[in-house]
């Protein structure tokens, strides 16, 4: 939905009063929402987060996109439930969650969600979920919005190669063509988008460039990132993209102590170490969370598909404005840049999904 029908939509509930009418559990229908509920009834919402909230931005984002929409609409509760670091206990957390009954929506952002909201769908039909940042199509109790990380992965590959071109034409030695990328572990959605999606960027700058690709092992080992962006550097790597949580701060201490660029990924990450952090390619994941809650509580949102957003849908991004960024990186690199830019918000350039 377009960000400019989110008004509209939040007029509509409060002219129509749909939020309450007769009683029964949210989204029987092909189209979930809450209308036709009785007044005295609450509903409920719940956001699973798979990991911890704090310290975790993209969850951050995710809590408070679907608790601005419950705050706006009269009768609405959302309820914060942690799923830990152990992903192998997320699903039998997910399951009590839904055989609870407590919960009209389960809401949740993470690529392994929609397997594990099927299984539990499966054993709870009418449970409801919407999930962010995964894709499952078919599922009549299921709605994903999947982002467009190839976009997000190429934008970061284009400006990880523009600022290592930069620092080697300045520097002594022969010019090298590695870009480093520190990820928490595999997963099907870095192995076959993001890194292909990140070489692919760099490559668009100059064929020769290649990866240097590198896992943690999990998503909070802080010196274990440390140690591996040192030995990425030792090697000759200047710019480094991470996606490997609370281990990015390891790596950001590296980078930051030894001459390197880091690229951030999902969020804004300049202001963490100013000139040391030379891109941010980001999710606006907050403004998705409310705005798919909003339709769910119009009662228009499509269970059972799975929709894919990127650039030109407002969703994904690469902050252009910040004043670190400005400072960081000279104005040949930000013109390159702002026109790869241009031409994938443009749909000039299809980069696929």
């Amino acid at each position: 939905m377009k960000r400019t029908n989110v008004r509209k939509v939040l007029l509509l509930i409060a002219l129509t009063g749909v939020l309450f009418g007769c009683g029964g559990k949210a989204g029987n229908g092909n189209i979930g929402g809450v209308a036709g509920r009785q007044a005295a009834h609450t509903v409920s919402i719940g956001i699973f987060i798979p990991g911890v909230m704090s310290g975790s931005p993209i969850y951050e984002m995710l809590a408070q996109g679907v608790q601005r929409a419950a705050a706006e609409t009269s009768g609405v509760i959302a309820t914060v439930i942690e799923g830990g670091y152990n992903q192998a206990e997320w699903e039998s957390r997910v399951t009590s969650m839904a055989a609870s009954a407590d919960y009209d929506l389960i809401v949740s952002s993470n690529p392994s969600l929609p397997a594990i909201a099927a299984e539990v769908s499966a054993k709870f039909p009418k449970q409801r979920f919407l999930l962010l940042d995964g894709e499952l199509a078919g599922n009549p109790g299921i709605y994903t919005m999947r982002y467009n990380q190839r976009e997000q992965a190429y934008m970061a590959g284009h400006i990880a190669a523009l600022v290592s071109s930069d620092l080697w034409s300045a520097a002594a030695g022969p010019a090298q063509m590695r870009l480093g990328l520190v990820a928490a572990q595999e997963y099907p959605a870095m192995n076959n988008i993001i890194l292909p999606g990140y070489r692919d960027g760099a490559q668009a700058v100059n064929p020769a460039f290649t990866v240097d690709f590198r896992l943690v092992g999990n998503w909070f080992d802080a010196e274990r990132g440390a140690e591996i962006a040192e030995d990425m550097i030792l090697g000759g790597v200047k710019v480094i993209l991470c996606i490997s949580g609370g281990a990015n701060e390891g790596v950001l201490k590296a980078a930051s102590e030894r001459g390197a660029k880091v690229v951030w990924f999902d969020i804004n990450g300049y202001a963490l170490s100013p000139g040391t952090v030379v891109g941010s390619a980001i999710l606006h994941q907050e403004q998705a969370a409310y705005e798919q809650t909003i339709r769910y509580l119009a009662g228009n949102l499509p269970f059972g598909s799975a929709e894919v957003v990127g650039v030109a849908d407002g969703y994904v991004d690469f902050i252009e404005d910040d004043p670190h960024y400005l400072a960081a990186v000279s104005p040949e690199i930000r013109k390159a840049q702002g026109s790869l830019i241009e031409r994938i918000r443009s749909r000039a350039l299809d980069l696929g999904e």
